[in-house]
């Protein structure tokens, strides 16, 4: 690497450390078989973005992810036909959040970058989800960094630069490591290293995503143990 070796690597979570879509689908093929997986998770998705906005823009008060993904649960349901839930099958349906699989290389990626750098999550997901989510799939975080920490929700400057604050160290000692370019455009802005982590399949084997290298990213790997390898780790 051009620049020096980092001393954190802050990590994006959903779909770059657990496969959300598959997950889901997973819960509804046992839960409610009669709906199409596939759909009910992308459709769930594609809601993110636009609920944060509605945070960023100040339509909404500061509000935790787990409730801006029960809002959109709520608004989901009548489309897939199950508007007839009851509030603790809502409940328990919104927590799969909390019970997202890790794709098969991160576990064993995160345990070999661990051995030399510090790793943290720095996710638009709050404490909670992110705490219950390294518990179900294993994950060995040295910490647990949040959106909620900072009150902000990226691609604010404010999470990519409070996540160095919160090391007391530069910028550039930080590394965010994801499986979004527009992520990790706004960390490079705000003084970051970036690694790229192909994830083609995160929205689903039907659905496969463009991971062409991009030129600005510090590093390009194919996975959490290719990210190791790079890292000399």
């Amino acid at each position: 690497m051009a620049q020096p070796a980092p001393k954190v690597l802050a990590f994006d979570v959903f779909g770059t450390v657990v496969d959300w879509h598959s997950s889901i689908v997973a819960e509804m093929a046992v839960l409610y078989p009669q709906v199409d997986g596939d759909a009910f998770a992308l459709a769930w998705r594609e809601g993110y973005q636009p609920a944060m906005q509605r945070v960023r823009a100040g339509e909404l008060g500061w509000t935790r992810i787990d409730e801006l993904h029960r809002l959109i649960l709520d608004d989901l349901l009548p489309r897939f036909g199950l508007d007839g839930l009851a509030e603790n099958e809502r409940r328990h349906l919104n927590r799969v959040w909390h019970r997202l699989n890790a794709w098969p290389d991160v576990v064993e990626g995160l345990s070999r970058l661990k051995t030399r750098y510090t790793l943290t999550t720095l996710s638009n997901g709050n404490i909670g989800l992110l705490t219950d989510m390294a518990k179900h799939a294993g994950l060995p975080w040295d910490c647990v960094l949040s959106a909620e920490v900072f009150r902000a929700y990226k691609p604010d400057a404010a999470v990519y630069q409070g996540a160095a604050d919160v090391f007391d160290i530069a910028p550039i000692d930080v590394m965010l490591v994801a499986a979004h370019h527009d992520d990790l455009a706004a960390a490079r802005a705000c003084g970051l290293q970036t690694a790229y982590v192909e994830r083609p399949l995160e929205f689903g084997a039907a659905h496969p995503k463009d991971v062409s290298p991009h030129a600005d990213n510090t590093l390009h790997a194919r996975d959490f143990l290719h990210l190791a390898q790079q890292l000399g780790v």
